[in-house]
């Protein structure tokens, strides 16, 4: 029975009972010190489903033993399930077996994957078997999982939404990072509620009142020092409530024979309870199972035919704590000689060096390769760390931290990977080492946000890297410097790799050289098309789609973006989508596909969120804020990034707001890129609407000359219509028109129908202003463009039309849809399964499910097959 856990036990019930009854799933963080009742409550959970057919329940526990073996965990979890993975999609299943078995169909390790494809094959398989009934993964002492297992089942936990599935996960306090799961503090127990636990234990009024005043209200305490009689540990010492707890219990162990302490010594040592491990180190020592026969009489530990558990982790913790140095040592290489699991015996040799000593490195150093390969990065820093730690040569040492740097990076810590960095640099001065490190504090810095620190980090440290390294070096380093305007650092990138046309076109852009830098930009854009996508392709069309925006090729922007993400889905390529779905709403920005924008960046920010890299958020929601500034969401806009200005000059200008407009648009640094050439034509306006055309002047003649490097139509006509604006001539407002019929952005041509409407209705030719205004009207309603769609209606009013609302198009039903039901409605349409849209969106087949039944009735539909007939808009997903 559990005391003084009503509202727990009301809270675990709530999320089972919507799980067994609404195929609903959820996910609990509980939190609290050791003994707090956290595993009971677990186990509550457990019995609350023991009755139901069909339910099943998974459970793992951490085992410190185990937190440095990638996986281990989820070999635990899903061992019993393991039949199941052959109707999982092909990475997925490919991913789930590496996890499971260490190797490929060869016997080799496998190839190296996204480190969260095996997150979402647990979350696919849980929803397979919640086909069957409820499920309920039960995580305990979720603080010693290892790395690998740890970021998988929270991936998976916060992607959950329509499967019957709970995962309950329980912890200690703040040694567990469940970021982004729903927390549950365990408190401890009130007075009433301990001296109900303590009932017919026979004690004292005294001595009931020690073990109350002793306990704390900690449960675990409660029970082992009502146990006793009144037998505490020395209350003269003021020791925390868990570390009296372990006096308690070796207090009992040091009643115990010799030889039985050693049998539990080797048991703690091993950590993993694996019994023939157990077994050979215990007649390596001269003992046997037959010596845990007190220790099994007394509750200590539990021996089954295949395992040996302690009752509870602080019983273990004691043995292990109070043992002499020596026998600890002698147990561990007992183990060593005794496992037959590679990283088992290299964790047992770790445990029992007793200085640097380089073959037990290297043991260290061959199993964080094992990690790495199964995208175990988290696991596979931390035993670089070990093996550095344990490398006799300083040099050796300092390339061990700087390969624990690099698995931390991968593994999305940028703090420890400074932290590796730091150390491997104090060891070294080889130029190329310090280059290394160079690379790994300027990733560091741009995941950071200060990419111009980031930029001349990269380009001034790859003047001593290796040439392998070098290269690499200087193209990340002019990537940065463009992004952060950080020219000087551009320059010397170009200057050191002179053959690169990346790095001198962007280089050339940058230095104001349009007719050399132009043409090797758009020759790559080019040659990227041509590349046939499928599963194979190398990754890097994502570079080329942002190449394409800078020269503002939209189709192919459109075009390269759609087939990255598309590889991304096809190979569950978790981590990069969302920089390279950042890349597609930008494209769908430019090219005014703004519902698709919203259900992009939402999909975006949600991955990069369940994938713990919640602070790309920002930069993601930045790619909205033109959008924001179009429709005239001034509150939103405001709350975005400062990396605005653009957006925020638009919003003013939309607005009437001409002066501060201009404040914002000249405040924008100079650059020859589609982004910034948009913030110049606006400044234009601006400056012509605030009666100072003069400090339109030099804009224009920017423009102008980006424009007809380009050659892109809707560039050209932009700089027609803003001549046309200075000129005040009606000539070049006709041929802007013309040159926008080829073009790809419906804002840019409403505005310049608006203008051009604006300037017919002032010369007095209000019928022909009317036909201009009107487009301009319908495509600033179309993408909800609030500001401009007022302006245009004023003047189409003014030339004697009502200016009413136009009829609601079949695309505007979609706006019924959030955006994650967009998504799956537009990949149903298409004819594609629910199974394949659940892969392609990193969800369940029954959540995709579930989107649809909320979606048909918001369509007025009632079924897939009238989902054709809808006049949906094209989506470039």
């Amino acid at each position: 029975m559990l005391y003084g856990r009503n509202d727990e036990q009301a809270r675990i019930s709530a999320l089972l009972a919507r799980a067994r009854d609404e195929g609903r799933s959820g996910a609990l963080l509980l939190r609290g010190e050791a003994g707090i009742g956290k595993s009971a409550l677990l186990d509550h959970a457990a019995d609350l489903l023991a009755d139901d057919e069909g339910a099943r329940v998974l459970r793992v526990t951490g085992i410190d033993a185990e937190s440095g073996i990638a996986f281990a965990g989820i070999n635990q979890l899903l061992w019993p399930v393991r039949d199941r993975l052959d109707g999982l999609p092909g990475p997925q299943a490919a991913a789930l077996r590496a996890a499971l078995s260490g190797s490929g169909p060869s016997g080799d390790a496998p190839p190296a994957r996204d480190r969260f494809t095996t997150g979402l094959a647990v979350l696919t398989l849980l929803a397979d078997l919640a086909e069957d009934g409820p499920v309920l993964c039960l995580l305990d002492d979720a603080q010693w999982l290892d790395g690998a297992t740890a970021e998988t089942l929270l991936f998976a936990a916060r992607r959950l939404a329509a499967e019957g599935v709970v995962m309950l996960f329980a912890a200690r306090d703040a040694a567990f990072s469940g970021a982004g799961l729903p927390e549950l503090p365990l408190e401890r127990l009130g007075r009433d509620d301990a001296e109900r636990f303590l009932a017919g234990h026979g004690l004292s009024p005294a001595i009931r009142d020690r073990v109350l005043r002793e306990s704390g209200g900690n449960p675990l305490a409660l029970r082992e020092f009502g146990l006793t009689g009144g037998r505490l540990p020395d209350g003269s010492r003021p020791l925390p409530v868990t570390d009296r707890v372990v006096a308690r219990f070796q207090s009992q162990i040091d009643e115990l024979p010799d030889k039985t302490r050693l049998m539990l010594l080797i048991a703690a040592a091993e950590g993993r309870g694996y019994m023939p491990s157990l077994l050979g180190a215990a007649h390596e020592l001269g003992v046997g199972l037959e010596d845990l026969e007190q220790a099994e009489r007394a509750g200590m530990v539990e021996v089954s035919g295949r395992s040996i558990a302690f009752r509870h982790p602080l019983i273990r913790a004691a043995v292990y704590q109070g043992a002499v140095a020596a026998c600890r040592l002698a147990v561990h290489r007992a183990l060593a000689s005794s496992s037959e699991d590679a990283d088992c015996r290299a964790r047992h040799r770790a445990s029992a060096a007793l200085g640097p000593d380089e073959d037990v490195a290297v043991d260290l150093q061959n199993a964080a390769e094992r990690a790495q390969k199964r995208t175990g990065y988290a696991t596979a820093a931390r035993l670089y760390e070990q093996a550095a730690y344990l490398s006799p040569d300083q040099d050796t040492q300092a390339a061990r931290f700087r390969a624990a740097a690099n698995m931390a990076l991968q593994g999305g810590r940028p703090d420890e990977a400074e932290d590796f960095a730091t150390k491997a640099g104090a060891l070294t001065d080889d130029p190329a080492e310090l280059a290394r490190l160079g690379r790994v504090r300027a990733v560091v810095e741009y995941e950071r946000g200060n990419r111009p620190t980031a930029a001349r980090m990269m380009v001034e440290h790859a003047a001593y890297a290796t040439p392998d390294d070098r290269a690499a070096m200087l193209r990340a380093g002019a990537a940065y410097a463009w992004t952060s305007g950080e020219t000087p650092a551009l320059l010397r990138a170009a200057e050191s790799l002179p053959d690169d046309a990346l790095v001198s076109g962007l280089a050339l852009l940058a230095g104001d050289d349009l007719e050399r830098g132009v043409p090797l930009l758009t020759g790559l854009v080019a040659q990227a098309r041509t590349i046939t996508p499928g599963p194979g392709v190398a990754a890097g069309l994502d570079e080329a789609a942002r190449l394409a925006l800078i020269l503002g090729e939209d189709e192919a922007a459109l075009e390269l973006a759609a087939v990255e993400t598309a590889r991304c889905r096809l190979n569950g390529l978790i981590g990069a989508l969302p920089g390279v779905l950042r890349t597609q709403a930008q494209a769908q920005v430019a090219t005014g596909r703004h519902t698709d924008v919203e259900a992009t960046l939402i999909e975006a920010i949600s991955l990069a969120c369940d994938t713990g890299l919640p602070n790309d958020g920002w930069r993601l929601s930045a790619v909205f804020a033109r959008v924001a500034a179009v429709e005239g969401d001034e509150s939103r806009l405001r709350e975005m990034p400062e990396e605005t200005g653009g957006a925020l000059g638009l919003l003013e200008l939309g607005l009437g707001r001409y002066d501060d407009a201009l404040r914002h648009l000249e405040a924008i640094p100079h650059q020859y890129s589609a982004d910034t050439m948009l913030a110049t034509a606006d400044l234009i306006e601006a400056a012509m609407r605030a009666g100072q055309p003069e400090r339109a002047r030099a804009p224009l003649a920017r423009f102008r000359a980006w424009a007809d490097a380009v050659q892109q139509p809707w560039a050209l006509a932009i700089a027609l219509r803003s001549e046309a604006l200075l000129a005040d001539s009606e000539e070049p407002y006709e041929q802007a028109v013309r040159l926008h019929e080829k073009a790809t952005r419906p804002f840019e041509k409403a505005r310049t129908e608006l203008l051009y409407g604006e300037w017919l209705r002032r010369a007095r030719r209000r019928s022909d202003a009317r036909t201009p205004l009107r487009s301009a009207m319908e495509i600033f309603e179309r993408l909800h463009a609030k500001p401009w769609l007022e302006r245009a209606r004023a003047e189409l009013r003014a030339t004697g039309e009502s200016g009413s609302t136009s009829i609601p198009t079949a695309p505007v039903l979609l706006d019924r849809l959030t955006p994650q039901e967009l998504q799956v409605v537009r990949l149903a349409a298409e004819g594609i399964s629910s199974r394949e849209i659940a892969a392609q969106l990193f969800l369940s087949r029954r959540t995709v499910e579930y989107h649809l039944y909320k979606a048909y009735p918001k369509l007025g539909i009632s079924s897939r097959k009238e989902l054709s007939r809808l006049a949906l808009e094209p989506s470039s997903t």
